[in-house]
């Protein structure tokens, strides 16, 4: 039985809960239980807990099938590094578990927070992204994305981590030509804050798959990109 559920439970405010499932169309119980709540209390939990107790806690929360609960769940497996390694893989097959059940942005992009530490501590992991790039389901095909947003991120990457770059942008040239708005809102996430750090290489992209994305997404895709040097 989860220890936190009771505290999100008593911090809720019940006046939100309408408003709160309408914004983020969840099918999910909303108990209106505001995120300084739940962040003050994951970080006493995590206080006074190691990675195991964590890790356990998160899946009682998961469990519960609460919004709120769910969000908890993530951020108390947000960690860069954890010992030993069977925890840190279990760690992360347990997250990578919990995609299918995704529904919407908020839950995904929690814990993605924590899925993107496992995934640069072992690159090996982008096997199952690239998996996740090909599902049936929005919310994993978009988590493929998100997961990887790291490596996105980095002004001076060794070799493996430009050729993961390099690998992610051949799945993107897929994400080019859905229909669906989350999904190029990610693709445009993703190129958007690789053109701060390797802008040539989202120039490359656009020019060669610019003009099978969305007009609002090529147009988030390059409004960071600096000007051409001449």
């Amino acid at each position: 039985m989860s220890s936190l559920l009771p505290i999100l439970k008593a911090n809720a405010d019940p006046a939100t809960i309408a408003d709160k499932t309408a914004y983020h169309k969840t099918p999910l119980p909303v108990l209106g239980t505001p995120n300084p709540a739940i962040n003050a209390a994951v970080a006493e939990f995590r206080g006074a807990h190691d990675m195991a107790a964590c890790l356990a806690e998160a899946r009682d929360l998961w469990a519960s099938g609460i919004f709120e609960a769910r969000i908890a769940a993530g951020k108390l497996l947000i960690k860069a590094r954890i010992r030993p390694p069977e925890l840190e893989a279990e760690t992360w097959e347990q997250i990578a578990a919990w995609v299918p059940e995704f529904d919407g942005w908020a839950i995904a992009d929690h814990l993605a927070s924590a899925g993107e530490r496992r995934v640069m501590a072992d690159l090996g992991r982008l096997d199952t992204l690239e998996a996740w790039s090909e599902s049936p389901h929005l919310w994993t095909r978009r988590a493929a994305l998100v997961f990887s947003l790291p490596l996105a991120k980095l002004t001076h990457p060794n070799a493996d981590q430009l050729a993961a770059r390099k690998r992610v942008l051949t799945w993107a040239e897929r994400y080019a030509r859905e229909p669906e708005w989350f999904l190029q809102k990610a693709l445009s996430w993703w190129l958007r804050t690789l053109s701060m750090h390797d802008p040539d290489m989202v120039r490359a992209f656009m020019a060669a798959h610019g003009d099978a994305m969305k007009g609002f997404a090529r147009k988030d895709a390059t409004r960071k990109l600096p000007p051409e040097t001449p």
